[in-house]
């Protein structure tokens, strides 16, 4: 048994190569193989989000704080609030994040398939925003 103490592992910052904004990861758990299930409390600030991308095994995003928006490829925007559960099918390409006022809070949980969980691909443009 291995118990992830709430705050015993550093906040990061969300690399600017995947996200517009200010976004802060607190990884919650990874365990080692064979497990590979991942999950992590992501916090996006107003105006903050991922880029477009898809998993090779999907994502579940339990919504814990806030307000955010989220959208897959050819979909409207949707708006999500707490207690609100996302699930992407693999290989779906999507992004999610704050909506432009609000901040939002999320547990993403995804697995990995030969040791990738996530493929980033463009950024969503401020155009493409907006549009939210």
């Amino acid at each position: 048994m291995e118990i992830k103490r709430s705050g015993s592992q550093p906040s990061g910052k969300g690399p600017a190569d995947w996200f517009t904004g200010a976004v802060r990861i607190d990884p919650l758990f990874s365990p080692p193989d064979p497990a590979r299930v991942a999950g992590a409390c992501v916090t996006f600030e107003p105006g903050a989000r991922t880029a477009w991308h898809t998993h090779p095994l999907g994502q579940t995003l339990v919504v814990t704080a806030g307000c955010g928006w989220t959208q897959r490829e050819g979909g409207p925007v949707e708006e999500i609030r707490p207690g609100d559960v996302v699930w992407f099918p693999p290989g779906e390409k999507h992004w999610h994040g704050a909506t432009a006022t609000t901040g939002m809070t999320h547990i993403a949980i995804q697995e990995k398939l030969d040791g990738k969980a996530v493929d980033w691909l463009e950024q969503v443009s401020d155009d493409q925003y907006r549009l939210a």
